[in-house]
């Protein structure tokens, strides 16, 4: 494998760890009610994103007829980047 693709796949391995943690860490800290309101309506964006990839996933595999697998680093950094993006959106909607 060059060097190049080797960088490249570190590169976006550090990316998703640093969103992992942004998202472990914003679920943790507590804060006041506005940040708690931003956290739960990104969290609850979240949830319901996953939960609609998966019911798709399901049912074009068993439209498919085929094994059902899901790789789960695949759905924990989507997961993330789901998360993220969602608490972004909310913190500037509500001045966070």
């Amino acid at each position: 494998m060059p060097v190049g693709a080797i960088l490249f796949l570190v590169v976006v391995l550090a990316v998703f760890a640093v969103l992992d943690g942004i998202m472990l860490i914003s679920l943790l800290v507590p804060g006041d009610e506005r940040s708690q309101i931003i956290v739960w309506k990104a969290s609850a964006f979240t949830l319901l994103g996953v939960t609609g990839s998966l019911i798709l996933d399901v049912i074009e595999n068993m439209i498919r007829a085929q094994m059902m697998s899901v790789n789960p680093l695949i759905l924990l950094e989507v997961t993330a980047i789901i998360y993220f993006a969602a608490l972004v959106y909310y913190k500037k909607k509500h001045g966070g």
